[in-house]
């Protein structure tokens, strides 16, 4: 599984972790099904979920006029994945995290999700 379809998959997990009240394993299992397992996915699902806490601190600091409780599911949860990456995951470059998170917000969000999210982030990487 290439790192694009990963996060993709990440972002599905964790939308539904958000939404339902399981544990990161058991989410991926019955997401996945039979397919294998994948160490990039694994990290992305897991330390999310891990540090959910820390990087909604982290976005919550670098929201202006806006709070983390009025940003819809579907860019929250794009968010904390490029956070995760921007903050804890270092063989990957900064630009690399905002681009793909980008492409995830026009794909699931709305019209104007890919603008939102690459502004967030840019308050990251400053």
């Amino acid at each position: 599984m290439n790192r694009h379809t990963a996060r993709e998959k990440a972002f599905q997990i964790l939308f539904q972790l958000d939404v339902n009240d399981n544990k990161p394993a058991e989410a991926m299992e019955h997401f996945l099904e039979n397919e294998t397992k994948d160490a990039f996915l694994t990290m992305l699902v897991e330390g999310v979920a891990r540090n959910k806490e820390e990087i909604d601190k982290m976005l919550s600091e670098k929201l202006e006029n806006w709070s983390i409780d009025r940003i819809a599911s579907v860019e929250k949860t794009i968010l904390r994945i490029a956070i995760f990456e921007i903050s804890y995951v270092e063989d990957i470059p900064d630009n690399v995290s905002i681009n793909e998170a980008i492409e995830l917000g026009n794909t699931y969000g709305d019209d104007n999700s890919g603008k939102f999210i690459n502004g967030v982030l840019s308050k990251f990487v400053q």
